[in-house]
């Protein structure tokens, strides 16, 4: 590994000169600087950012905590996140809680340990204590509260969306799909389905679900043709369990769209390639992770004029598991 003494040899300059370069800090020549930048070229120098923290007592790296990193969502939020991020001359540190809040404990700690400047969090613990004692700013990301900054897509809608366009398709025997109760995106934009379908002549069941698992999402597939053998519509609560549907309903021997139709949400990459296309609710989510990261930096940077709350819109992408019309 090439250390700071290699460049310093190379470029024949003290490590105190490299130090002043790297840290942009006292006075460095511009012949002596461009030494040293050349050195940390040829070598492909890379610093440490930790140990820079420590020494400069401040630091450019920043925390993203994702709850389950096998859903295709999180990684486009943090593919947003980590864009923005390196362009404002930040570092990023990873960690994936998999919904365990022992695991979301450890980690905050652990980039408490490594002197983040603010955190993004994307979990589902956020009334924990342990976030009340953290001394640095937290931006959360798909998730709200009134204690901290938020990005988040408007839930609420993207059900009442699913649930108008459904109806309109002519569906008469509609079952939603209630994510997880202790996930609030997930519970708002159940309220959004039934607070629609309240309102409109049609039948709606209701099946609750515990998670967004791979895993899980057969087993809820199953379940709800199950219960609902005769239901003609589904609004799943999320894309993971409307790909499991479509393929419970395709192997009962359902032709989709024409027996069942079927709406997801996220649009994440797999649902533009299952068969046939999932129709979905898209949330923009590497817009969101943009806008997560910008936000959280001009807090750091002591910004004016800082929102507290930003929310995107969502939007209905009709494919081939709803009708045409």
């Amino acid at each position: 590994m090439v250390t700071i003494k290699d460049v310093a040899q190379e470029a024949g300059v003290s490590v105190a000169t490299v130090s002043r370069v790297l840290n942009d800090n006292g006075y460095v020549g511009s012949e002596t600087r461009e030494k040293v930048m050349k050195a940390i070229t040829k070598l492909k120098y890379s610093p440490n950012e930790v140990a820079r923290s420590l020494y400069k007592r401040e630091s450019r790296l920043i925390g993203l905590l994702l709850p389950d990193i096998t859903n295709p969502f999180f990684p486009q939020l943090a593919r947003g996140v980590e864009d923005e991020v390196n362009r404002a001359g930040y570092r990023l540190l990873l960690g994936n809680s998999d919904e365990s809040i022992q695991k979301e404990l450890d980690y905050i700690q652990t980039f408490a340990q490594n002197n983040v400047v603010g955190m993004i969090s994307a979990t589902n613990y956020l009334d924990h204590e342990l976030y009340e004692a953290l001394a640095l700013p937290l931006v959360l990301l798909d998730r709200t509260s009134e204690d901290y900054p938020a990005v988040y897509a408007d839930g609420r809608e993207g059900g009442r969306i699913a649930a108008k366009a459904l109806v309109e398709k002519g569906a008469k025997r509609i079952t939603v799909m209630k994510g997880p109760s202790h996930i609030k995106p997930a519970q708002d934009r159940f309220r959004g389905a039934i607070e629609y379908l309240s309102q409109e002549e049609v039948d709606f069941s209701v099946m609750s679900t515990t998670s967004y698992s791979f895993e899980d999402a057969r087993g809820w597939a199953e379940e709800l043709f199950d219960k609902y053998a005769d239901t003609d519509a589904v609004i799943a609560s999320n894309d993971i369990v409307g790909i499991a549907i479509l393929h419970e309903a395709l192997r009962l021997g359902k032709q989709i769209p024409e027996d069942v139709q079927i709406i997801g949400y996220d649009d994440i990459p797999q649902s533009s390639l299952s068969y046939p296309t999932l129709s979905t609710i898209r949330q923009p989510a590497y817009e969101m992770g943009k806008q997560a990261a910008k936000l959280l930096i001009n807090i750091i940077r002591k910004e004016q004029e800082v929102e507290r709350s930003i929310q995107l819109p969502v939007e209905l992408i009709e494919r081939n598991t709803t009708r045409k019309g």
